[in-house]
């Protein structure tokens, strides 16, 4: 065995060397990759406008940057689809999509602090909500439409079940982020159970919540053209479908874009009201 020679490798002094410095990892801050998006953003523009002016793709498979200018001015002054505007169908979808989003983050987000500090909570709720949380809306849309026929409530009810899902897994695994010993602590002090669930564990499980709100708000806004298809009349799904049939692959784009720049921007809205509600997360 060979013996052992001392905690490290000696300086010509006599004395230890000193040992190399510990390497660590840092997260990159958020504000520093909007430079980088910038750059992604214009490169992807121009990759399209190329793709169109120098004729690689056909005008009906990705139409020019112009023609989707052309195809907002003229929904915008409502000579799409029976005279409707484009603020009017944002407004339909964006009340439907609110609607659904809404009543799925008032009652799932309740449910699922419920299944994570209740057993026989979990044990009831939680075989309905993973079997369901798999599928697609488009699966029980036909059985929607047979129950609730195909006015507003059916529509809403799309998306209200869309969000409803992530919304009570996410507030259900927030509720492990709270430690036993602040429970402990709590219960100690004298609270009830119901003080310690809305002192202790909520907001031990509010970075959850919020996470799964903004997956949520995403899948509402994904769920919505399926949501649409329902007898709508009025409404940016309907009109991207709409366009479909008619081969508008212009204004087809459009919509695509209106819906992921809305979407954007209600992502932008709960990433603001993360960082005020807890500004701890992440550090």
């Amino acid at each position: 065995m060979k013996p052992f020679d001392g905690p490290g490798p000696a300086t010509a002094e006599g004395g230890p060397a000193a040992l190399p410095a510990a390497r660590f990892y840092l997260f990159p801050e958020p504000g520093r990759a909007s430079a980088i998006s910038a750059l992604t953003v214009l490169a992807l523009l121009l990759s399209w406008w190329l793709a169109t002016a120098w004729g690689w793709l056909p005008p009906l498979v990705l139409p020019a940057p112009a023609a989707v200018g052309e195809a907002l001015l003229a929904a915008h002054r409502g000579e799409l689809q029976g005279g409707r505007t484009l603020l009017e169908h944002f407004l339909w979808s964006f009340g439907r999509v609110l609607a659904g989003f809404g009543l799925a983050c008032a009652t799932a987000i309740p449910l699922g602090i419920l299944m994570g500090v209740s057993r026989v909570a979990r044990g009831v709720f939680d075989p309905p909500l993973e079997f369901y949380r798999p599928l697609p809306p488009l699966a029980y849309l036909p059985l929607i439409v047979i129950w609730f026929g195909i006015d507003e409530t059916s529509k809403i009810l799309l998306i209200y079940l869309a969000c409803f899902a992530p919304l009570a897994v996410s507030a259900r695994a927030g509720v492990r982020a709270a430690h036993p010993e602040q429970i402990h602590a709590a219960l100690s002090m004298g609270a009830s159970h119901a003080q310690v669930v809305r002192h202790v564990i909520v907001p031990a499980a509010l970075p959850e919540i919020l996470t799964g709100m903004r997956i949520a708000v995403g899948f509402g806004w994904t769920t919505l053209v399926a949501a649409e298809l329902v007898a709508a009349t009025v409404g940016l799904g309907q009109l991207v479908m709409n366009a479909s049939n008619f081969l508008r692959t212009d204004v087809v784009v459009m919509g695509i874009f209106v819906i992921g720049a809305v979407a954007w921007l209600f992502d932008l809205a709960m990433r603001g009201l993360e960082s005020r509600l807890v500004p701890w997360k992440g550090r």
